[in-house]
């Protein structure tokens, strides 16, 4: 599939996956790529309450974050240590979590690049700026 086809339903997630689509399909020209990954902190977390809360337990338990973005790519750039990418539904970019908006302004504290984006070809022009930048 295109990352236009896996992005047809405007959902975060197909967004998401069209983005790590062009990355897989790009990692010939950008070696650096094969270590850009995804951030399991959101999604679906069961089918009905109960099982929801369960699981949410069970990723607290195991590490998993509020306000982590959702993609990491561990290449340092310039001044940079990495750049981390939350992805939003289209239209949603101003939805930001406080919990992101503590992280984000935290990781760049620490050397890191952070953004948000609401589509995955801004995302993919972001992740090629930043391969770029020398």
């Amino acid at each position: 599939m295109t990352p236009e086809e896996l992005a047809k339903s405007g959902s975060e997630d197909a967004h998401q996956r069209a983005l790590m689509s062009m990355a897989a399909t790009h990692v010939h020209k950008y070696p650096e790529l094969k270590w850009f990954h995804a951030i399991p902190n959101g999604g679906s977390r069961g089918d009905n309450k109960r099982s929801a809360m369960i699981r949410g337990a069970q990723l607290r338990a195991s590490g998993v974050k509020a306000g982590v973005l959702d993609t990491f790519l561990p290449v340092k750039r310039g001044p940079w240590s990495g750049l981390y990418i939350e992805m939003k539904r289209p239209g949603k970019l101003k939805s930001t979590s406080t919990e992101q908006k503590e992280f984000i302004a935290f990781v760049k504290e620490q050397g890191y690049a952070a953004l948000v984006c609401d589509n995955w070809e801004d995302a993919w022009s972001a992740v090629i700026q930043y391969l770029e930048w020398r």
